[in-house]
């Protein structure tokens, strides 16, 4: 059996928000429960670090083409601390 992509053109999600990414996530859970596979198509990169941030980067699909953009802007948060702190550790 072929799974059906649907592609959800996310290009005009301009300031993202943690409902919206709730929504895409929920959009995400229903294709599944039909069959379907979503894939986002023009993710910004300020969408693309919010499920990063939110820890749902495999779970939601992004369009082949936009992938290596965001391998480039890496959706994993780092922290910052000096050596000597020890509240770093």
């Amino acid at each position: 059996m072929k799974t059906v992509k649907i592609t959800l053109d996310c290009g005009s999600i301009a300031h993202p928000t943690v409902s919206a990414i709730d929504q895409l996530a929920r959009l995400q859970l229903d294709a599944r429960r039909c069959g379907c596979k979503l894939e986002l198509k023009d993710p910004n990169p300020r969408l693309l670090e919010l499920i990063g941030f939110l820890g749902l980067s495999g779970v939601l699909c992004v369009q082949a083409r936009r992938q290596a953009e965001q391998r480039k802007h890496s959706c994993r948060v780092e922290e910052e601390g000096e050596l000597d702190d020890p509240s770093a550790r």
